[in-house]
């Protein structure tokens, strides 16, 4: 893991993957330094793959955004240079208790990790059935989207800043001016847009059941969404104005009325500081307790699944949205001691 410094980190300083660069720094399109650990990642590679896939970012924010996230397992001693700290999967389990302080990118790399003994063949008890995907096929079909790109100047309701793009309410998102200095990254200056926007919160309702931990996941479709329609937490939604919504989101109420109790996760996680000015969500991991609807009440947009389903679906790639793979690598820092095992 790296100390990864980003302009829109809370804290500056966090904790990210091996490797987390974009295409332009890694192959020097602005002439800066190498990206350190990306001949594991690239060409012949000095290792195994243990998982590699496309995957999403923030659907209401990025218009088809995507971001090559891989596991590779080293064969032999890899020198680390003091920017750069090998850590167990426990202690990182730890530090995601702990608000803003594992980035982004990290945790969506760490929720394609395999579960425990999961190294083999996927068992069948942990694929997806049929059923699951024409649920999540048929969702896709529902929703249909037409994106029209259009000049700046002609979007109603915004306002051009000295530095800032602003609504004209003072209300979602605004578009930051920034320059930044940063003597360890591949490029030492540059200028760059920082998206402003109000916390969310991101929570995700699990059950024990006789087959694993399952969670209570939503088909949502976001503008941004490369495939229309992603799985995505129990609730998603931004916390500026919730309260008042004459509809609020299913199960909203629930996960917040929640006893402590009940409460198996709680933390704010950082978004993007690549991308994002000191945006974070709140991520909550709640167990539904015997007054939580039956499962004949659900509506169709939301399913149950195994933890061992969900994950097949983030290893496919475009599947799983951002905010559910953040709540799966905290799910999986619950400790067994806790009473949380993760297969039958």
């Amino acid at each position: 893991m790296q100390a990864k410094m980003e302009p829109g980190n809370i804290g500056l300083f966090q904790l990210g993957p091996t490797v987390q660069a974009t295409r332009s720094n890694y192959t020097k399109v602005h002439q800066g330094r190498g990206t350190r650990y990306i001949e594991y990642f690239t060409g012949p590679r000095r290792g195994r793959v243990l998982t590699d896939a496309l995957q999403s970012e923030q659907g209401d924010s990025f218009l088809g955004k995507r971001n090559r996230n891989m596991v590779v397992e080293t064969m032999h001693d890899v020198e680390e240079h003091p920017d750069y700290r090998w850590l167990t999967l426990g202690q990182i389990h730890r530090l995601l208790a702990m608000d803003n302080l594992v980035n982004m990118d990290a945790r969506t790399v760490l929720s394609s990790l395999p579960l425990p003994g999961g190294a083999g063949p996927v068992p069948a008890a942990t694929q997806p059935d049929a059923a699951s995907l024409s649920w999540l096929t048929e969702l896709k079909t529902r929703h249909e989207r037409t994106v029209t790109r259009m000049p700046l100047p002609r979007v109603d309701g915004w306002r051009r800043c000295d530095d800032e793009i602003v609504h004209t309410t003072g209300r979602h998102l605004s578009v930051l001016a920034v320059s930044v200095v940063a003597g360890n990254r591949e490029v030492t200056h540059w200028t760059q847009p920082l998206l402003a926007a109000p916390q969310g919160l991101a929570a995700l309702v699990v059950r024990r059941a006789a087959d694993g931990v399952q969670v209570l996941v939503q088909g949502l479709a976001q503008p941004g969404t490369f495939d229309t329609v992603e799985l995505a937490p129990t609730v998603q939604c931004v916390t500026e104005g919730y309260t008042d919504l004459d509809d609020p989101p299913p199960f909203l109420q629930h996960v917040l009325s929640a006893p402590p109790e009940r409460i198996l996760y709680s933390a704010l996680q950082s978004e993007e500081g690549g991308r994002f000015h000191q945006r974070d969500n709140l991520y909550l991991i709640v167990e539904a307790d015997d007054a939580f609807p039956r499962d004949e009440d659900l509506s169709h947009s939301h399913r149950w699944l195994t933890l061992g389903h969900l994950k097949q679906f983030i290893s496919y790639g475009g599947h799983v949205n951002v905010e559910a793979r953040t709540l799966v690598a905290c799910l999986q820092s619950l400790s067994p001691e806790q009473g949380w095992t993760w297969t039958a």
